[in-house]
């Protein structure tokens, strides 16, 4: 269950940098795509418990 939270948690951080951080000429590829950040954040939430 720790690990679903952390997962799930880190997901939403990143969706939200990636779709609120809106990189202008797309260069920023964790802040010019949600799904990018998404999962991004996702695996860094995982660490973050794991470790």
């Amino acid at each position: 269950m720790k690990i679903l939270l952390g997962i799930t948690v880190g997901a939403a951080v990143g969706f939200t940098v990636g779709y609120f951080g809106r990189c202008s000429t797309g260069a920023c590829p964790l802040t010019s795509n949600p799904w990018v950040s998404t999962l991004v954040g996702a695996v860094i939430g995982l660490i973050a418990v794991i470790s």
